[in-house]
């Protein structure tokens, strides 16, 4: 994978939410109800403009530019990827992905070494766009057509990402999600969901097990 392209669209990626202002906030909402608490990390930042919302400490991502935004933002910024990570093991409560699994070459390895640099009962949550869902088939027709970030996405279902994580040594505790609407409709602020069913948000809250597989 090409870095470059991401660099390219560190700006594009922040104007799109600006563009987006419901959407934002629908899925802003879904990650302040993930109630994560202590020191933070963000595998795959971006430009932290969700991730802030965690709130987080420190963000990783492989392109320069968008880490320029996220520490922008007040966010400590370290170029690495999420299956190598430079922090020492049992240094952070928490680790947040935001729309970050689809791109990883290896993902269960990344969650692997959110596991490792996680303390005791430290939880780990994980936003995607379900293949399954509307924006989900969306995005992968875009990718299809050779879309400059989306060719190089490979988006799970939920159960997927379930089985990653019980497969990892973490458990489930909550799920939290958005967008009921389409790709093609016009979106409404919602308040977060329990349920996954529908929608094209979702965030999974899992907590670090004592061993891990």
């Amino acid at each position: 994978m090409s870095y470059r392209e991401f660099d390219k669209y560190a700006e594009k990626y922040d104007s799109w939410y600006e563009k987006n202002k419901v959407i934002f906030e629908c899925e802003s909402k879904v990650v302040k109800a993930l109630d994560l608490h202590g020191k933070g990390l963000s595998i795959g930042v971006g430009t932290g403009i969700l991730d802030f919302y965690a709130p987080i400490d420190v963000g990783v991502d492989p392109s320069v530019n968008m880490l320029k935004h996220a520490k922008a933002r007040g966010i400590k910024p370290v170029r690495a990827v999420g299956e190598f990570l430079p922090f020492r093991d049992e240094s952070f409560d928490f680790v947040i992905m935001i729309a970050t699994l689809c791109f990883l070459v290896s993902p269960k390895k990344a969650i692997r070494e959110a596991w490792r640099i996680m303390r005791s009962r430290g939880e780990l949550a994980i936003c995607i766009i379900p293949r399954e869902s509307s924006w989900g088939k969306e995005y992968v027709k875009r990718g299809e057509a050779r879309h400059a970030l989306y060719k190089y996405a490979h988006f799970y279902a939920l159960n997927e990402v379930k089985d990653m994580l019980n497969e990892t040594s973490f458990t489930i505790v909550s799920i939290k999600s958005t967008l009921s609407c389409s790709p093609h409709d016009e979106p409404r602020v919602e308040e977060p969901s329990d349920s996954p069913e529908g929608k094209s948000f979702v965030c999974i809250k899992a907590v670090k097990s004592n061993k891990i597989h």
